[in-house]
């Protein structure tokens, strides 16, 4: 049969009518699946904390997010119905489309419930206190096989029983164990660091609050909340150092006076 007369076989030009058929959905599909997937295109999750509902619905509009109220707690010194925090957390990457999940602070104070945080390490105590609307204290290390195991928990200088009521925002001290053979550390870099995100770093590292210095520029809860670390003591280390050691920070509003090859976003 000539090379024309194969073509011109009814059952050949089925095969390859049906070939490029295949051919065809298959890209199809797979340009509709980029489409609907938004592939490779993630965008980068503002910081919605200390908005009002309606900014944030407003930015969240903006980036092609949609945010939902999920949770509340009740802190004392901030606005009443602001964005405490919210989930994925700001600089976080995620689809076009995405669901932000707030939670935000309630309109009247409210009690809760102590947790038993005995036997936790000191990192799952921390996220249970904070899932209760409570808040880290003091780290207070005591000999014990187990580094940074809670052996028991404070409030008010006092050993608290789980499922005491308690006022939302409280802080709780933790004392945990310390390993003489695994105590030591080091002191992160927080400068250009938010308030409560330098805060979560130095208590991640086993270290302890010292002092917390505000400028003039922070005037209320809300200011400190956007306030940003200028400067750090001790200054960050790769040079080990003892756990529950303590680190002073220096916060302002004013972006100029952070380091500005240091300075994060």
């Amino acid at each position: 049969m000539s090379i024309k007369g194969f073509f011109n076989n009814w059952i050949t030009k089925n095969i390859i009518w049906a070939v490029i058929l295949i051919l065809v959905l298959v890209f199809a599909a797979h340009f509709l699946l980029k489409i609907v997937t938004r592939h490779n295109k993630e965008i980068t999750v503002p910081d919605f904390t200390n908005m009002t509902l309606s900014e944030a619905q407003t930015l969240a509009t903006k980036y092609g997010m949609r945010v939902q109220v999920t949770d509340s707690v009740y802190v004392k010194r901030m606005a009443r119905g602001s964005i405490y925090r919210h989930n994925p957390a700001a600089g976080d990457r995620v689809k076009k489309g995405r669901r932000i999940m707030l939670t935000i602070n309630a309109v009247t104070s409210k009690n809760v419930t102590m947790p038993n945080l005995v036997g936790y390490s000191m990192r799952q105590a921390k996220a249970e206190l904070l899932s209760r609307g409570l808040h880290l204290g003091k780290l207070i290390y005591v000999n014990d096989i187990a580094t940074n195991n809670v052996i028991s928990q404070l409030y008010r200088n006092a050993e608290i029983e789980p499922g005491v009521k308690i006022e939302s925002e409280s802080y709780v001290d933790l004392v945990v164990g310390l390993n003489p053979n695994d105590n030591s550390t080091y002191v992160p870099y927080v400068t250009g660091s938010r308030y409560m995100n330098a805060i979560d770093a130095v208590h991640d590292h086993s270290l302890n609050i010292g002092r917390l210095n505000f400028d003039k520029t922070v005037k209320d809860y809300s200011d400190s909340l956007n306030a940003v670390v200028y400067r750090q003591s001790p200054e960050a280390s790769e040079t080990p150092c003892n756990m529950g050691a303590e680190v002073t920070l220096y916060l302002t509003l004013d972006k100029n006076k952070v380091p500005a090859r240091q300075e994060k976003e």
